[in-house]
C-alpha cells in the first residue's frame, strides 16, 4: 500500500510538472505566421528539388553525383547568407562506385528489353557479354553448402535468382495512403531494430562474403536477383556491404523486375534455353575514401546563447537506381528550405543553427553517427564538451509526405512543449506528440548522445509501396505542396527552439544505447 501510495504521488507530481510546462511555454505565433506567408508566397522547394534530384543525380555515398549534389548545397547556401558552409569528414567510408555504362536484354529465344539496374558497387563485365541463364532457386540462394555443390552448375553462366510468383493482391489497394486520425492517435513504435536483430544481419553479410567468394569460384559471368517485391515497373535497388571491399574483379550483379525474372524461370522450366546480353561498366573511386557531411551555420545573436545550438538535418547520400527524391532528398530540400526561410526573414535567432545533410545513412547511420562521436559522445562512451551545448536535433526521413506530429521518444517533459508548439499548425493536419519512438534513420546517434534528437511523423504517400530503395523515386514522386507545408513547421520549431528561454529538456543517458555503426 506505502508502495502504490507513493508511485500515486510520483506520478501526480509529474503530470503537474508537464502541466505547468505547458503553461509556461510561450510560443511566438506572429513569427509562425510570418514563416508561413513567406513559404506560400515564395517557394524555393521546386528549384531544390530540381537541382538535389535531376541535376546532381544519383548520390550514392562517395560518389559524383554525392559531391555534386553537396558542393550545390554549399554554395546555394553560402549565397543565401549561412556561414561555415563546408564539408565535414567523419571519417573513413570506403570505395566510390557509379555506373558509367549499362545495358541488359534478353536475346534467345528471341530479343527483348528488360527492366533492370546494376546493384550498387557490382563488379564489372568484360564488356558485352552473352551467357545462358541458370536458375538458382531462392530458397537455396544463402546455403553455401548447396552452392557448393553446384558450382559446375554455374561455369560461364548469368545465375538467375528466382522464388516463386509474386501475389498480385496489394493491385486492390491503394499505393499511396495518408495517416488517419485513428492512426495517429495509435502510433506505435516504428523502424525499431533490436540488437539481436542487427547481430543477425553481422552473421548475415559475413554469409554474403561468403557466397561473393563462391559465386567467383564458380566462374559464373554475373549474378541477377529477382526479389517478389519488383513487380508492376518498379525494381528496389540496393548493395550490401560492397564500399568496403568490392572492385572491378568482384561479381557483376543486376537486380531484375519480377516479371521479367518470372519469364525467364518459365521459359527455362518448359526446356527453353534462355541467353542474355550483359554489359556493366562501373567507375570505382578511392583516391579519398574519407566519408563527408554537409554543414552551415545562422549564427546565433544572443551573446549568451549564441554558443549553443540548434541542429536539423537529413541524409543526402541515396540508392543509385535513381535521384533518391523521397529518399531522402525529400528531407534535405525541405531543411534548406527552413533555414532558406529563417535567413531571409531575418529573424535573429539568439541560439545558433546548425543544418547537416549526412552522408552514408544507408550503409548504417555512418555520417551521422560519425559526427557524433566527434563531437558528442567518443566511442569510449565519454561525453564530450560539446555535448551540453546543443539543445536539439530535428530529423525528417520518411519519405514525401507532409509532418503530421512528432515522435517524442519517450521524452516525457518534452511532449507537453511539442504539443503548444504544434497548436497554430492543426489547420495543416500536424498535432500529434507521441512518446513512441522510430529507429533507422539520422536522430538516432543524437539520442545516443544524450542530446533529444527528434523524427517527424509523416504521412506515408507511396513510400513504402512505391519509391523507397527502387527505381521510381524521382523528382516526379515529390508531393510539392506537403514539403511546403513541412518546411513551415520545421523553420517554426527550429527558430521557437533557438529563442526559447532555455534548453530543450533531456532524458538520461542510457549507457548501453546500441547504433548501428555501419554494415
Amino acid at each position: 500500500m506505502k508502495h502504490f501510495a507513493f508511485k500515486s504521488i510520483f506520478a501526480a507530481l509529474m503530470l503537474a510538472t508537464v502541466s505547468l510546462q505547458a503553461q509556461q511555454e510561450t510560443v511566438d505565433t506572429a513569427v509562425f505566421s510570418k514563416i508561413r506567408k513567406a513559404e506560400l508566397s515564395n517557394s524555393h522547394i521546386p528549384t531544390i528539388a530540381h537541382y538535389l534530384t535531376d541535376v546532381s543525380g544519383p548520390r550514392l555515398t562517395n560518389s559524383s553525383g554525392y559531391k555534386r549534389a553537396g558542393l550545390w548545397a554549399i554554395e546555394t547556401m553560402k549565397k543565401w547568407g549561412l556561414v561555415n558552409a563546408a564539408f565535414e569528414p567523419w571519417g573513413n567510408y570506403g570505395k566510390g562506385w557509379e555506373i558509367e555504362d549499362f545495358s541488359i536484354s534478353m536475346k534467345v529465344p528471341y530479343s527483348q528489353s528488360i527492366t533492370a539496374y546494376p546493384e550498387p558497387w557490382s563488379g564489372n563485365t568484360k564488356g558485352e557479354v552473352n551467357a545462358e541463364v541458370v536458375i538458382l532457386p531462392q530458397s537455396k540462394s544463402m546455403d553455401t553448402t548447396y552452392l557448393s555443390q553446384h558450382l559446375n552448375d554455374f561455369k560461364g553462366k548469368i545465375i538467375l535468382i528466382i522464388g516463386k510468383a509474386p501475389g498480385y493482391d496489394e493491385n486492390f489497394k491503394p499505393s499511396a495512403t495518408r495517416l488517419t486520425d485513428t492512426e495517429l492517435t495509435n502510433m506505435q513504435d516504428t523502424y525499431m531494430i533490436s540488437r539481436k536483430q542487427m547481430e543477425g544481419y553481422f552473421g548475415y553479410f559475413k554469409i554474403i562474403n561468403r557466397i561473393e567468394e563462391l559465386y567467383n569460384k564458380s566462374g559464373a559471368l554475373a549474378v541477377i536477383n529477382s526479389g517478389s517485391a519488383n513487380v508492376n515497373g518498379t525494381v528496389f535497388v540496393q548493395g550490401f556491404n560492397g564500399y568496403k571491399n568490392n572492385s572491378t574483379a568482384s561479381m557483376p550483379k543486376v537486380s531484375i523486375a519480377s516479371e521479367d525474372g518470372q519469364r525467364i524461370k518459365r521459359l527455362i522450366e518448359s526446356g527453353h534455353k534462355v541467353e542474355l546480353n550483359l554489359n556493366i561498366k562501373g567507375k570505382f573511386t578511392d583516391e579519398d575514401t574519407k566519408g563527408y557531411n554537409v554543414v552551415a551555420e545562422i549564427p546565433g545573436s544572443d551573446p549568451k546563447l549564441k554558443s549553443q545550438l540548434v541542429m536539423l538535418g537529413g541524409h543526402m547520400d541515396a540508392w543509385a537506381a535513381t535521384t533518391g527524391a523521397t529518399d531522402n532528398g525529400a528531407g534535405c530540400i525541405v531543411m534548406m528550405e527552413a533555414v532558406r526561410l529563417l535567413d531571409s526573414l531575418h529573424l535573429q535567432p539568439k541560439r545558433t543553427i546548425r543544418i547537416a545533410l549526412w552522408g552514408g545513412e544507408e550503409q548504417g547511420l555512418l555520417g551521422s553517427y560519425g559526427y557524433a562521436k566527434t563531437h558528442f559522445r567518443g566511442a569510449d562512451m565519454a561525453i564530450k564538451p560539446e555535448q551540453a551545448k546543443v539543445s536539439v536535433y530535428f530529423n525528417l526521413d520518411n519519405g514525401t509526405g507532409k509532418i503530421r506530429g512528432v515522435f517524442a521518444q519517450g521524452n516525457t517533459a518534452v511532449k507537453p512543449i511539442f504539443e503548444e508548439w504544434f497548436k497554430p499548425f492543426a489547420d495543416l493536419g500536424a498535432s500529434t506528440v507521441t512518446l513512441k519512438n522510430t529507429g533507422s534513420t539520422d536522430h538516432l546517434p543524437f539520442d545516443w548522445a544524450g542530446i533529444p534528437g527528434f523524427e517527424f511523423i509523416q504521412d506515408p504517400i507511396d513510400y513504402e509501396t512505391r519509391t523507397h530503395h527502387s527505381n521510381q523515386d524521382g523528382y516526379d514522386h515529390l508531393q510539392i505542396e506537403d514539403l511546403k507545408q513541412a518546411s513551415i513547421i520545421v523553420a517554426s520549431f527550429v527558430y521557437q527552439a533557438s529563442v526559447r528561454a532555455d534548453m530543450l529538456p533531456r532524458k538520461p543517458i542510457e549507457k548501453e544505447t546500441f547504433v548501428f555503426d555501419g554494415l
